[in-house]
This record gives structure tokens, C-alpha cells and sequence, in this order.
């Protein structure tokens, strides 16, 4: 884990997502103006910005079990009133909040369990807005399947949309995440791949893990058409 932190760690965000999504779920959500949120598995804070502007009397909580990405996201966000930044484990979240947002780390616990988990923090007539792995055809190609080789079984959108009811909660509305969001991810990583390069000569871990941040970039732009992170936004039903 070693190598992958090293090139993980000085990347503005941790997966996909641009603050159009943010400002589109809350919308969606009908999340109050002064919501409590809480940002699970926060990363280096990226979208607390985005959140504090949709809800401009609001609060943020990020948490992460991660305690340098807790480091960066509180030095991203030192001197802003409205957040605040908690090693914490987002199986075990506190609460209550009005809404619970996030970005591509729901699949760490599974779509149901988190679901079931999180239902007890969320204030009465609370969200939650996640973005999870998906495939958008029924019969993805190997490409498609490729890309998300080691990261479990990946739903299609119907078998999402089911996942989602049996946990007892009713799907408000989802969407794809955008090419943007995807750029704002692997952009800054194609940079930092570049300029960690060197180093990799005489470090095989580090070389593996840039490896690895290539093939990624590379095969979603492969199967991009076929899958990716599907944004959806749910309240308990």
C-alpha cells in the first residue's frame, strides 16, 4: 500500500466527480440550506467545497479512515468555520445528518450494508446521495469487466436500482458520472504518474502501482460507453 499512497497522496481527489454532481444530488435531495452532511470517506476534502456552496448555511463532517487524507483535507480547508475533519470509520458514523454524500467508496462496505447502516444517522426526511461502480449494458464487454478486475461483483443498473429497495430505500434519481468528473480524477493522476517516473527506476512497488495508474486511465477510456460510477440519491422509503 506503500507505493499506491505514494501516488495517491498528493492528488487533489481520490475518484471521480466534478461539483456539478454535488450541486445536482442536493438539488435532488432537497437537502436544507443549513444541512448537517457528513462527507464519507471524504479524501483530501475535495467536494467539502462543493457541498458548503449548495448548502451556504450548512455544515460539513469528513471523515476518513485515512488519517493523511484527514491531514490534507484539513490543511485544504484550515480556517473554514463550517467543516471539520475526523479519522473515523464509515461503517460506524454518528449522525444525524441531513444528508450523507459519498463519492466512491460506498462499494468498501456494499451498497445494502452501508444503506442499512447509515438509515439510523440520517435525520427524519434525510438522503443519501453515493456514486458506485455500475455497468450501463446488460452485457458488458471484456473491456468493460476488465476495468474493474479485483473490485468485486459489479452491478448493472437494474441490480443497483435492486440492491437499493432491499435495503429499504426508494431511488430519487441517478446519473452517470460525467467525462469531466473522470478528467478531474485522471488528469491530475497522469501528472503525478509523470513526475513520480523517475523514482520508479529503482523501486519495482512504486513502478507496479504506476503501472497500474496507467492501465487504469488507458481502459476506461476504452469502456467508458459501458460502465463507470453511477451517481444515485436515495431516502429511506
Amino acid at each position: 500500500m506503500e507505493a499506491f499512497f505514494t501516488l495517491h497522496r498528493d492528488l487533489p481527489r481520490e475518484g471521480p466527480g466534478v461539483p456539478e454532481d454535488v450541486a445536482w444530488a442536493v438539488d435532488i435531495a432537497g437537502t436544507p440550506a443549513d444541512a448537517m452532511i457528513c462527507d464519507v470517506a471524504c479524501g483530501p476534502g475535495d467536494d467539502v467545497k462543493a457541498l458548503l456552496a449548495a448548502c451556504p448555511e450548512g455544515f460539513v463532517l469528513g471523515c476518513d479512515k485515512t488519517e493523511h487524507f484527514i491531514d490534507a483535507a484539513c490543511t485544504r480547508h484550515k480556517g473554514e468555520a463550517r467543516a471539520r475533519f475526523e479519522v473515523a470509520d464509515m461503517a460506524r458514523l454518528q449522525g444525524p445528518f441531513d444528508l450523507i454524500w459519498c463519492a466512491g467508496a460506498i462499494y468498501f462496505l456494499g451498497v445494502g450494508p452501508a444503506l442499512r447502516s447509515w438509515r439510523r444517522s440520517l435525520k427524519k426526511g434525510g438522503a443519501i446521495a453515493f456514486s458506485a461502480p455500475c455497468y450501463f449494458t446488460p452485457d458488458p464487454s471484456d473491456a468493460a469487466i476488465a476495468f474493474w478486475e479485483g473490485e468485486g461483483d459489479i452491478p448493472s443498473k437494474p441490480a443497483l436500482a435492486t440492491q437499493i429497495a432491499m435495503a429499504g430505500f426508494k431511488l430519487l434519481a441517478a446519473r452517470p458520472l460525467s467525462d469531466d468528473a473522470w478528467a478531474a480524477y485522471h488528469d491530475p493522476m497522469a501528472a503525478r504518474i509523470a513526475a513520480l517516473a523517475p523514482d520508479a527506476e529503482a523501486d519495482a512497488e512504486l513502478a507496479k502501482s504506476l503501472d497500474d495508474g496507467r492501465r487504469e486511465i488507458s481502459q476506461w477510456q476504452t469502456a467508458k460507453a459501458e460502465t463507470g460510477y453511477l451517481l444515485c440519491v436515495v431516502k429511506p422509503l
